[in-house]
Parts: C-alpha cells; sequence; structure tokens
C-alpha cells in the first residue's frame, strides 16, 4: 500500500476557457508541475460515467450538457463557465478521478489521495454548472463512498476562498455528511452564499465566514471550531477541496493566507483524519488564479499530505 499518490490527466488541459479567462490550463500545468518536481507516484485519472454523475445532478442537467457538448464547439454555459470541444473529456475526468480517489483509499491501496484535474468542481449545483465548474466532483465523491462503499460518515471540508455553493447544494439533504466550508464573507465575495445560517436540513453543514482582509489568527480559529466540529462527526473518510485562491497575492479575493496555512490546515485535517478514519483522505484541487500563489499554497498541501 503506498501511503499517498496523485491522480491526473494530461485531457484535463483539453478544456479550452480562452486567453483571457481566469481558469486556464496554466494551473493545472503548475500543478502538475510541483507533482514531478516531488517525484510523487501518479495515476491517470478515469472518466466519469452518465451512472456516477447521476449521484448527484439531476438528469435534465446532464441531459442538456450532453447537448452543448455534442456541438463540439466553444459555448457559455452561464457568464463565468465556458467550454470548448475537449471540456467534455476533461470534466469527466475530474469527476471521475475524484470517484477514483475514493475507491483508492477506501480498497487501502493508498491513504491520501491528492486530485490534479480541472475544471474545479465546488460550485456546480444538482442542476447548473456555475463558477467554472461543471460537474460537482467532491460531492459527487462523498455520494460514491456513502450508496456504493456503503459508509455512514463522510466529511467535505473546503479552504477555497469561495463558498463550496454547489457541494452545499448536493449535500444539504445528505444526513450522512458533513459540509464544512471557510471562505470570504459571502456579502463581499461571489457567490453570496454560505453564511453561518446556512446549515443544512439536518444541521450537516457548517459555515466558516471570514472577513476581508484577514490572515492566519482568524483563519486559525475559525477551524478550530470546525475540526471540533468534524472529530465530534468521527467521519470514516474525509474529502478536501482545496483552493489556493485565499492566498495573499491572489487578487481575485481579500484574504490573506500564506504557505504556512496551508500547511497548518491540512495537517491540522491530518491529525483529526488519523484519529477518526485511520488517516483515509482525498483532496481535490479547486480554485487558485495567481501562479506565485498557487504554487506556494499547492506546494504546501502537498507536502503535509506526503510526508
Amino acid at each position: 500500500m503506498s501511503s499517498f499518490v496523485t491522480i491526473t490527466h494530461e485531457d484535463c488541459l483539453g478544456h479550452d476557457t480562452g486567453p483571457h479567462h481566469r481558469e486556464r490550463p496554466w494551473r493545472l500545468e503548475t500543478v502538475r508541475g510541483l507533482i514531478d518536481e516531488m517525484e510523487l507516484p501518479v495515476i491517470e485519472a478515469r472518466e466519469a460515467s452518465d451512472e456516477d454523475l447521476l449521484l448527484g445532478h439531476d438528469p435534465a442537467y446532464l441531459e442538456a450538457l450532453e447537448e452543448v457538448f455534442a456541438r463540439q464547439e466553444h459555448a457559455d454555459l452561464d457568464s463565468d463557465t465556458h467550454v470548448s470541444p475537449g471540456s467534455r473529456r476533461a470534466s469527466r475526468l475530474g469527476a471521475g478521478g475524484a470517484l477514483q480517489a475514493v475507491d483508492l483509499v477506501l480498497s487501502g491501496e493508498a491513504k491520501r489521495v491528492f486530485v490534479a484535474t480541472r475544471p474545479p468542481g465546488h460550485h456546480a449545483t444538482r442542476t447548473r454548472a456555475m463558477g467554472f465548474c461543471i460537474y460537482g466532483n467532491t460531492g459527487l465523491a462523498a455520494l460514491h463512498a456513502l450508496e456504493r462503499h456503503g459508509l455512514s460518515r463522510v466529511a467535505v471540508l473546503d479552504f477555497d476562498v469561495h463558498h463550496g455553493n454547489g457541494t452545499q447544494d448536493i449535500l444539504w439533504d445528505e444526513p450522512r455528511s458533513l459540509f464544512i466550508s471557510s471562505h470570504q464573507e459571502p456579502k463581499s465575495l461571489w457567490p453570496g452564499t454560505g453564511a453561518r445560517s446556512e446549515t443544512g436540513a439536518h444541521d450537516n453543514v457548517l459555515n466558516l465566514p471570514l472577513a476581508s482582509g484577514s490572515g492566519a489568527s482568524e483563519m486559525k480559529v475559525a477551524w478550530e471550531d470546525g475540526l471540533a466540529r468534524l472529530e465530534a462527526f468521527k467521519p470514516e473518510l474525509i474529502i478536501v477541496s482545496a483552493g489556493f485562491d485565499a492566498h495573499r497575492e491572489d487578487d481575485i479575493s481579500g484574504l490573506l493566507w500564506t504557505a504556512g496555512d496551508y500547511w497548518w490546515l491540512t495537517n491540522a485535517i491530518r491529525g483529526v483524519a488519523r484519529r477518526c478514519c485511520e488517516g483515509r483522505i482525498v483532496s481535490c484541487l479547486e480554485g487558485g488564479y495567481n501562479p506565485t500563489a498557487l504554487a506556494e499554497g499547492a506546494t504546501a498541501h502537498l507536502e503535509a499530505l506526503a510526508r
């Protein structure tokens, strides 16, 4: 058994969003370069099937997407979410890679897995694409673990600077899940969701909004509460939406995190995983739109997972 592996695929670079879009191929190229430099084990991602996607998405939404993909042209799913001829395969590799990571961890073939794919996933709801995201990768992974592996408690943690509204939507009425998200204060950052009052249909959602201009101390206070809630939940698997756009160098937001903050948080999550679920963690790449910030944050996260 390998303690840590990564999942990625070159075809995720074929998701062409255009030269001026925030979510461009260089993001994945950066992370794949880090994986190579660190000489981490790599497994090729598999595509998600229709049955995989139906775990968390409405059939009508998936049918509408297939109609768009069949045109084999550039199109906008909304004002932020662009697709190209390579997007169908790339997005299915992202969703499939997340489910594949769950399979590896729950079969005992690995303890921890990092999924380096694009497009990201945590804004895709059951019924629509949004915020650069097409399929809800981490939400699907959680439902895969619950429905197909028979787990009783799965947690999804999200530290992207934007609220994971799609994951929250997919897991809102799932009592066997716990979704915890830290993000910049909803009133000052898109998508405007993620207030503390949003607690899920079964008190299974915990949002940790952070004020613009806040940094390490505020983040640690929030996540100490979040990790205490996580440990009380006793997850059998922890899934992470790993976004690196809360970094102080990323101008998409107003938070002031550093590489050290990502290392601290990842290490703290590992501590709960060791105590609750035999160290089992699946982490999936989400945001990060500044080259320096993405490289620093992802390096810290990978080092903390791999050590």
